[in-house]
C-alpha cells in the first residue's frame, strides 16, 4: 500500500509494521484526526491475522504530540480483553510491554511491530484462557491433549443470532516448504491449517455433534498446491483431535512432496528442451509452461511435446 500522506515517523513505523511482521497485515481506514492540523494522516485500522480471520484494531496516532505511544481500540466483541490487567502481579511480560509504552521513542521505527507482537501474544493469551473456562467437557479433554502443539490458536466467537463456538487453527506438518520449492519467490513462510469448529455441547446432548473441519493454506502455497482438492479424511465418532491429526498430517506430506517433485520435473523439462527450442517467454506460478508460445515460433515442437507431457 502507498503510505504518502502519513508524517514521516508515522511512515516508517508503518512501513516496518508490514515488511517485518510474519503474517500479511493489512490496513485500511486511514483518515486524519485533526480538523485543523494539515500535517497527515495519524490513525487507521489494522487487520491481523489471527486463528485464520482477522481481529481488527484502530491505531491513533496524534501527529501533533509524536512523543506519545499511538492508543489502541480493540473490536467490540473483545470488551474484556484488557492488556495491562491481564495478570495479578507484576510479572516479566508486564514490565516489557510497560516499558514498550513507556519508553516509546518515535524516532525508532520498530517500536510498532514490537508494540503489536506484544498485543497480539496477550490476545492469543486471552482467547486461550476463555476458552478454558467454556463449561464443556469435550472441549476441556481436546484442549489437554493438543496445548503440547506449537502454534495453536484458539478462539471463542458467540453472538445474538449463532450459537456459542470454539474455533482452532491447528498448523500442519513440520516442514519449510519455502525451502523444499527451487528459487522460492514466497516472502512469508507457507503453511497448511486445519481449521476445526466445534459448537459448545449442552449438558442435556446424548452425543456430542461432530466438528466442522476445513483445510486452509497461506494464499501463495495456492499456486503450487490446490487446498480445496485433498479429501479429508473420515472424523469418526467418539475421536478426538489427537487421533485425527497423524492420520491427516501423513497423507498431506505425501501430497505435498508430490507437488513439489511435480515442479521439479517441470522444470527439468523446461531446462532440456532449451537448447533446442530457447528459453520459454512465459510460466505460471505452478511452473506449467506457456508452450503454445514456442509452438508458435516451432510448429515443429508440437509433436515432441504431446510425445512427453
Amino acid at each position: 500500500m502507498s503510505l504518502d500522506g502519513f508524517p514521516p515517523f508515522i511512515s516508517a513505523q508503518l512501513h516496518y509494521l508490514i515488511n517485518h511482521f510474519p503474517d500479511k497485515i493489512k490496513v485500511e481506514q486511514v483518515l486524519s484526526g485533526g480538523k485543523t492540523y494539515t500535517g497527515g494522516l495519524d490513525r487507521f485500522t489494522l487487520l491481523i491475522p489471527y486463528c485464520l480471520d482477522y481481529i481488527k484494531w484502530d491505531i491513533i496516532y496524534n501527529a501533533e504530540f509524536p512523543l506519545a505511544p499511538p492508543d489502541i481500540i480493540f473490536g467490540t466483541e473483545d470488551e474484556d480483553f484488557h492488556p495491562l490487567h491481564m495478570t495479578g502481579r507484576v510479572g516479566e511480560g508486564d514490565l516489557k510491554f510497560r516499558n514498550i509504552l513507556s519508553d516509546w521513542n518515535y524516532k525508532d521505527p520498530t517500536r510498532l511491530l514490537a508494540l503489536i507482537q506484544e498485543l497480539r501474544d496477550r490476545y492469543m493469551a486471552y482467547q486461550k484462557k476463555r476458552v478454558g473456562e467454556v463449561d464443556d467437557d469435550r472441549l476441556t479433554f481436546e484442549i489437554s491433549t493438543i496445548c503440547s502443539r506449537e502454534g495453536i490458536e484458539m478462539q471463542i466467537s458467540s453472538g445474538a443470532e449463532k450459537p456459542e463456538e470454539v474455533k482452532f487453527a491447528v498448523p500442519l506438518m513440520d516442514m519449510n516448504i519455502n525451502k523444499m520449492v527451487h528459487g522460492c519467490p514466497w516472502r512469508h513462510p507457507q503453511k497448511i491449517y486445519l481449521q476445526v469448529i466445534y459448537p459448545v455441547g449442552k449438558k442435556y446432548a446424548s452425543t456430542p455433534s461432530a466438528p466442522r473441519l476445513k483445510l486452509m493454506s497461506t494464499t501463495e502455497l495456492r499456486a503450487l498446491f490446490t487446498i480445496e482438492d485433498v479429501k479429508l479424511p473420515s472424523w469418526l465418532d467418539g475421536m478426538c483431535m489427537a487421533e485425527y491429526l497423524p492420520h491427516l498430517e501423513e497423507s498431506l506430506q505425501k501430497q505435498v512432496l508430490e507437488a513439489v517433485s511435480l515442479i521439479d520435473i517441470r522444470r527439468h523439462f523446461i531446462e532440456a528442451l532449451a537448447p533446442l527450442l530457447g528459453r520459454p517467454l512465459e510460466a505460471d506460478p505452478k511452473g506449467n509452461i506457456s508452450c503454445f508460445l514456442w509452438i508458435l515460433r516451432f510448429p515443429g515442437a508440437l509433436p515432441y511435446f504431446n510425445s512427453v507431457s
